[in-house]
């Protein structure tokens, strides 16, 4: 892989540390599915306890739901705030800063069992959501941003291999004779008070994004030292010429606002590609997966749908990496359209599947190779390219703001899917990814048109595309690949 040299210890740490955020992002995204059971129990035995009655089971459905749904409104929330801390703050201590978020949840979760309240653990799901909200818009910004040129996308790659790693622990942790049975299931909900320390304990060590020290702080001795210090070397002129033709850019253009970042015509072009390519995410129905996989794998008829759980989880971390190795190779174009193909034809076969497993019982195989491939496209593009692509489509002055409303955008996409998916999977039943199949093929469409390849080009070459014509201009990502130089996919 191009630009391995210019990986260094202190920047394999500096990554490694921001990833722990992603880690409990994904942790905390995979951690309500395997104890779902356990903890319908205590949402039961809490209600028999307060009304002398057992829950009713809508009122059950709701809660349940409610505890899924939470979580991503609090990710809405913190990631609309992205663009208040990572200028004020710097990246690195905003990442800091934000475990505190960590920890009260941890808490709130952890006691909830204890002090016989399901409010707290519902509340607790906000918090922690609050927290990773900020989490995909703080690890992204600051890995892009500490990266070489060459490496950009495989070690942006990364926040996703956090993702996975944090849903695949969360998912053995979960299996009831670790931490998911009846009475430690508290701790499995506290855990991610432990990567949160870690991470504390890490991120001092690092050095801030160079990029916000120069280009926002205006301090280029301490971008110098940064640059050093990442790259190994003292010769980083290259790197400091990159930052200073940006810095003089954003001289004129200035931060921008959520508000004039969705005003301005000359970032509508690329904040619709990095709104719809958070959707093509989300909409997937990748997290019906993730919040629903052993209640799929159960009405699929398989006789251990934990385990086919964890077997998800693992493939859902085998495939991070091969995209880690060939992202920087194809691009994210060619990766992104394979991922959604491959997850349209992937549902279409799950669909069949629980369709006609009463009918036949090897159906139930096919199901669990189906959810296997769809996750496995999954991490192929969608997964991994839509957090990185959007601070690679934005300079400096609306980067923040760009990644908050994407990250908005992705985050009330989960929720959609986290609060309707039991009720759409109850009214459609077996033809419930369907739904999904056809969302794929039209965010498929869209990234064939519309989409640019972003491999391999600095920030400014990426921004000059869209401003050198003007971005309602643009009629395909095509016309975008030939003004940089490219042959279109």
């Amino acid at each position: 892989m191009e630009g391995l040299d210019q990986v260094t210890p202190v920047l394999l740490l500096s990554v490694g540390a921001a990833v722990l955020g992603s880690l409990q992002f994904g942790y905390n995204t995979g951690v309500i599915n395997a104890p779902q059971e356990t903890i319908e129990g205590f949402y039961n035995d809490t209600w028999l306890w307060r009304y002398q009655e057992h829950i009713p089971p809508s009122s059950l459905t709701a809660l349940w739901s409610l505890s899924v749904a939470i979580f991503p409104i609090g990710g809405m929330l913190g990631s609309s705030s992205v663009g208040m801390f990572v200028n004020r703050f710097g990246r690195k201590n905003s990442m800091l800063a934000s475990n505190l978020l960590a920890v009260v949840s941890a808490l709130l979760m952890g006691l909830s069992h204890v002090c016989g309240s399901f409010e707290m653990l519902i509340v607790g799901r906000c918090v922690v959501g609050v927290f990773c909200g900020l989490c995909t818009g703080f690890v992204p910004m600051y890995v892009e941003e500490i990266s070489p040129t060459p490496l950009r996308g495989a070690l942006g790659t990364l926040h996703q291999l956090g993702v996975v790693l944090g849903i695949l622990l969360a998912q053995v942790l979960g299996v009831e004779w670790v931490l998911g049975g009846s009475s430690l299931w508290p701790l499995l909900l506290a855990f991610p008070v432990v990567p949160a320390v870690l991470q504390c304990a890490l991120l001092p060590l690092c050095p801030e994004s160079p990029r916000h020290l120069y280009i926002i702080c205006s301090k280029e001795t301490e971008a110098h030292e940064a640059l050093v210090r990442l790259r190994g070397t003292e010769q980083v002129s290259e790197d400091l010429q990159e930052m200073r033709e940006e810095s003089r850019r954003m001289q004129r253009e200035q931060t921008v606002s959520i508000p004039e970042l969705l005003r301005a015509p000359q970032y509508r072009h690329p904040l619709m590609v990095s709104v719809v390519m958070q959707l093509s995410q989300q909409l997937s129905g990748i997290n019906a997966v993730f919040y629903y996989s052993t209640g799929i794998f159960q009405r699929a008829g398989v006789a251990q749908p934990v385990y086919a759980t964890i077997g998800a989880g693992v493939v859902n971390t085998v495939f991070t990496i091969v995209s880690l190795f060939v992202v920087e190779r194809m691009g994210r174009r060619p990766l992104h359209l394979i991922g959604l193909m491959g997850m349209a034809v992937s549902a279409v076969f799950l669909t069949v599947a629980m369709a006609l497993t009463d009918q036949l019982s090897w159906m139930s195989y096919v199901s669990i190779a189906a959810i296997f491939s769809f996750v496995a496209f999954f991490e192929i593009g969608p997964g991994p390219i839509p957090w990185f692509i959007v601070a690679e489509l934005f300079s400096q002055g609306p980067r923040p703001s760009a990644m908050a409303v994407a990250g908005f955008s992705n985050w009330s996409a989960n929720f959609l899917v986290g609060m309707c998916f039991q009720y759409v999977e109850k009214l459609c039943g077996p033809y419930v990814f369907i739904i999904f199949s056809v969302l794929l093929l039209f965010f498929f469409t869209f990234t064939f048109f519309k989409v640019p390849e972003t491999k391999g080009r600095s920030f400014e070459e990426i921004s000059a595309g869209f401003r050198s014509r003007g971005s309602d201009k643009y009629s395909s990502a095509e016309e975008f690949n030939s003004l940089q130089g490219e042959e279109p996919l």
